[in-house]
């Protein structure tokens, strides 16, 4: 034992939902095993909710009752992992004679974190003496389990992981692109934070365009071979849009085949991380294996849809797939673009809310001048109607996201100016 905004006029953002706990940011587990031995049920059922979450997906946990006794009976005859939690309901000299007999039978580098019932410091104390690794009193949620295994095999002085932020169409066309590179920009310079918009559409994808840059190198050569990538490699690649914005842009060309898996994806983005607190991830309208495990490994989810039977049918199967698999995790947002097309039969807004089963964060009216002006410009939808309704709502959607206010319009632009007698 080791030591949403409404369709209305002006648009409005819907009424502040319950605030959720969010659900922390950190780095997933390495791939461990991880042996459970538990005492009641109800804390077998927490754990293994545990270990079906994304920050523990590379783990192989198992769950067994039966809780310190049978522990150390069981690795009389097999060697330890590399993490057991143990459950005990027992106290004073019980509570520590179990424990002596389990670190008799425990392998040097085994973890044990104890599960008890006694809230109790001088317990806990004693416990950390006798080389448990942590102490935690039940009942825990799965997050508290989570975060528990994460403090121990996560290097405390490993700089902080930045937030993904997901973005999908519920399907072609609804503009979730436009929306993710609006967030990205919005993010970076009204609240003055470091990002990186990752475009995964490889073959087809617009961030160089509406970002106006043409870049010969991206996130194709990344992941061609992500063992090569590290920071020296990532400056090469990325694209510089501005003191906050970088672009790490797809090649978008035909000219190749772009047949990487889905570890790949995962290790670039797990680098992309480490170099800036927000991760904005552009992910096209496929359906992969690689597509899915990046969209359900994210920090958080927007999907974009429009107002018919096709995107409604397509947004509640991804949402209710992140219900499903995302228990610990908030729910994802809801993007519903391109409200009020003259003389097209659109769902209205409440039924598609309700028939999903989440209300939109976000409802944007069609506004072909200002979008296909944006598109063809290479500008961001604020540059060109800093205070119009759709500019609004992209605000409000990335204060969601983000948890906390843009900086008002006169305080970004004065901090531009400032940066700008300074490089003078």
């Amino acid at each position: 034992m080791s030591n949403a905004v409404r369709k209305q006029a002006p648009i409005d953002p819907p009424p502040m939902p319950v605030e959720e706990e969010p659900a922390a940011i950190m780095k997933p587990v390495p791939r461990i095993t991880i042996h459970a031995f538990c005492e009641n049920p109800e804390t077998g059922s927490t754990i293994q909710r545990a270990g079906e979450d994304r920050r523990l997906s590379k783990a192989h946990l198992t769950v067994h009752m039966g809780g310190m006794r049978a522990a150390a009976a069981h690795y009389q005859q097999t060697a330890t992992p590399n993490l057991i939690l143990v459950e005990t309901l027992a106290g004073g000299a019980e509570l520590f004679g179990h424990l002596a007999a389990l670190a008799e039978v425990c392998d040097a580098g085994t973890k044990v974190v104890v599960i008890g019932h006694l809230n109790d410091v001088s317990v806990y104390r004693e416990m950390i003496r006798q080389g448990v690794n942590e102490y935690l009193v039940s009942p825990l949620s799965p997050m508290q389990i989570i975060e528990a295994v994460s403090r121990l095999y996560v290097d405390p002085d490993a700089p902080p992981i930045g937030r993904s932020i997901a973005f999908m169409g519920a399907k072609g066309g609804t503009g979730s692109s436009t929306i993710a590179h609006n967030i990205g920009w919005c993010i970076s310079t009204r609240m003055n934070e470091d990002v990186i918009i990752t475009d995964l559409d490889l073959p087809f994808g617009t961030a160089g365009l509406d970002f106006n840059h043409d870049p010969a190198q991206g996130i194709a050569d990344a992941l061609m071979a992500p063992e090569r990538l590290d920071d020296v490699l990532l400056d090469r690649l990325l694209v510089k849009c501005s003191d906050h914005l970088s672009l790490f842009a797809a090649p978008a060309v035909l000219d190749r085949d772009f047949d990487m898996d889905a570890d790949s994806f995962e290790s670039v983005l797990e680098i992309v991380r480490e170099t800036v607190p927000c991760v904005i991830v552009d992910l096209p309208h496929v359906w992969s294996p690689w597509t899915k495990k990046l969209l359900l490994a994210a920090d958080e989810i927007v999907i974009t849809a429009t107002p018919d039977l096709a995107s409604l049918r397509n947004a509640k199967n991804i949402i209710d797939l992140a219900k499903l698999t995302r228990a610990n995790d908030g729910m994802p947002h809801l993007v519903i673009n391109q409200v009020g097309v003259p003389k097209r039969p659109e769902i209205p807004i409440k039924d598609f809310a309700e028939a999903i089963g989440i209300e939109p964060t976000l409802v944007l009216p069609f506004n072909p001048g200002l979008f296909g002006a944006a598109a063809n410009n290479g500008q961001m939808i604020e540059e060109l109607d800093p205070k119009g309704k759709s500019t609004e709502g992209l605000r409000y959607l990335a204060k969601q996201l983000c948890g906390r206010d843009p900086l008002p319009a006169k305080a970004a632009k004065k901090s531009f100016l400032r940066r700008l007698t300074r490089k003078g």
